[in-house]
């Protein structure tokens, strides 16, 4: 199929008619659009796939445009090239999506969504106020998949420490532990509003994003030196099978 070209155009809608049919296969994923909807947006890198003659893909055996990528959310792409239709599931999926194929107006409305403004102007900007906190996810986990040798659950203590004063108690903190002690990871402290419980919240959150389940209980209070009680231990319990 010999594709013109579609640099200079209008509405979508104008265009339709006259604008061939591309059949596309996205990771396995069929679809059928006008080579005008996928142009749609000139700067775009998926105006930029098919803007030469041929387009930049290669085919298929039965000679649709194979784009070797997951095509599960493709569909919702589509939709929004079609029909500005903003779709209102997998908010985070299509984004990716969107960002691949830098689609910069549906860039833009995704990342204002409800579901993302939260997720980036909330909790993330919150998370970069935890000092090492992604480093200190990425050590729970090893501890726990180290622990996880012919046993069905690894718990592992983390300590949270909510303000500067903690930070100047957990030496001691840390003195109260009977053992393991160097397995141990700390979290804190942050200057911003969020409480212990919302950190929680956020390491229950990311380890389970990355495919683990997990379980986090406050440890009993430990008393040490001149009987002060500690209660800034929690165990993260991983189930493994």
């Amino acid at each position: 199929m010999s594709l013109p070209d579609l640099k200079s155009h209008g509405k979508p809608a104008a265009r339709a008619m006259t604008s061939p049919v591309v059949q596309l296969n996205v990771g396995g994923h069929l679809f059928s659009t006008f080579l005008s909807t996928l142009m749609r947006h000139p700067d775009s890198r998926m105006a930029e796939l098919f803007s030469g003659k041929p387009p930049k893909l290669r085919t298929d055996a039965g000679g649709r445009y194979f784009i070797d990528r997951d095509g599960t959310h493709f569909g919702a792409v589509l939709d929004y090239l079609r029909m500005d239709r903003v779709p209102t599931e997998n908010i985070k999926e299509v984004l990716r999506e969107a960002l691949h194929y830098d689609i910069k107006p549906l860039v833009k409305l995704l990342s204002e969504s409800p579901q993302n403004f939260g997720e980036t102007v909330g909790r993330q900007q919150f998370l970069s106020r935890v000092p090492h906190y992604l480093e200190n996810i990425e050590v729970l986990i090893r501890i726990a998949r180290a622990e996880a040798v012919a046993s069905r659950r690894s718990g592992i203590l983390i300590c949270v420490l909510r303000t500067e004063e903690d930070l100047g108690l957990h030496d001691n903190a840390m003195g109260s532990l009977e053992a393991g002690r160097e397995s141990v990871v700390t979290f804190g402290p942050w200057k911003a509003t969020p409480s212990v419980a919302d950190l929680l919240d956020c390491v229950r959150m990311d380890v389970e994003s990355r495919g683990y389940r997990v379980a986090i209980q406050p440890e009993p209070p430990v008393r040490a030196f001149l009987s002060r009680s500690y209660d800034c231990f929690f165990k993260v319990t991983f189930t493994w099978w």
